[in-house]
């Protein structure tokens, strides 16, 4: 059996958390309230994740910019999700642009 990545079972209970009661999960809260609410999360962990690297580079601590960047990513997921898109999007686009250089995938636009 082969067994799914952290981003498909990611993908897969965000994707749940949309039938569910805005009362059974932090997820489901979200989806509920809407938009709005999703992308004032997005820009808060965004702060939170550009002062928890200027934290780093001032004490050297990387494992809070890790706790940032993971609350980011989970909430950028969220984000993704209730726009219906997945982590597969995202690679998808990512491989597209593999092995461009920046001013090629940008002048691509």
């Amino acid at each position: 059996m082969i067994s799914e990545s952290i981003w498909q079972q990611l993908d897969n209970v965000l994707q749940q958390r949309k039938n569910a009661t805005a009362d059974s999960s932090y997820v489901a809260s979200l989806y509920h309230k809407g938009l709005d609410t999703i992308l004032k999360k997005v820009a808060e962990e965004s702060g939170e994740t550009i002062m928890a690297a200027k934290d780093v580079a001032q004490l050297s601590d990387k494992s809070k910019l890790t706790y940032e960047v993971t609350d980011l990513i989970f909430h950028l997921m969220v984000l993704l999700a209730d726009q219906g898109l997945s982590s597969e999007d995202i690679e998808a686009e990512l491989q597209r642009r593999f092995g461009l250089s920046g001013h090629e995938e940008k002048a691509s636009r």
